[in-house]
């Protein structure tokens, strides 16, 4: 169970957003207005970022998606994921590649380095490699920017099989994403408090 208690962030004199408590142990969908805070939140929970007070229990092993893609220009789709899996990278190749595969991306993409990849294409190795790394926590920061209709479709199919049953938080603003993925929307605004500008 993840745990977020009495949590404040600001900058400077300005607070960010105010005694947030949250607790979740499945996957939910953050929802909040530009600005709010909810790429800050997801980054305390890495451990990029302190909080100014509160805490946070239970986080565990993270794997996230970023707002950037964080690939390996060098290295082709199947390799950025394997990156995650040091020492049984072999092991998992087919399955991995099947994943791909059910997100619309053929042999011939695959084979591309990342460099050379669409941006949607990017975001697909992006949440592959972040489903595959061995993790207690899911972060994940507007996962499906770039992809098409259909694509998002694919994505949101994988994600709703692979995360069951662990604590998942999914910050997006697409509408058609929330839909897509049937998750519980936490509304940041009425679990804390927000300074008005």
């Amino acid at each position: 169970m993840l745990k977020l208690q009495h949590l404040t962030k600001q900058f400077g004199a300005a607070p960010l957003f105010t005694d947030l408590c949250m607790e979740v142990d499945a996957p939910v969908v953050l929802w909040a207005p530009s600005g709010w805070g909810k790429t800050t939140l997801l980054r305390i929970l890495m451990g990029l970022e302190r909080p100014t007070t509160g805490s946070v229990e239970g986080v565990g092993r993270v794997a996230a998606v970023f707002q950037e893609d964080r690939l390996c220009p060098q290295l082709n789709a199947v390799q950025n994921v394997t990156l995650v899996l040091p020492g049984v990278e072999n092991q998992y190749k087919e399955q991995i590649i099947s994943g791909f595969q059910q997100l619309g991306m053929d042999i011939a993409a695959l084979q591309l380095p990342a460099r050379r990849l669409s941006g949607g294409q990017k975001r697909r190795v992006a949440l592959l490699r972040a489903l595959w790394a061995p993790s207690d926590t899911l972060l994940l920061d507007e996962p499906f920017t770039g992809m098409d209709p259909d694509t998002l479709q694919r994505a949101a199919a994988l994600l709703r099989q692979r995360c069951a049953g662990k604590p998942v938080l999914l910050a997006t603003h697409d509408e058609s994403a929330i839909r897509a993925l049937g998750w519980p929307v936490v509304e940041l605004e009425k679990l804390g408090t927000r300074a008005k500008a």
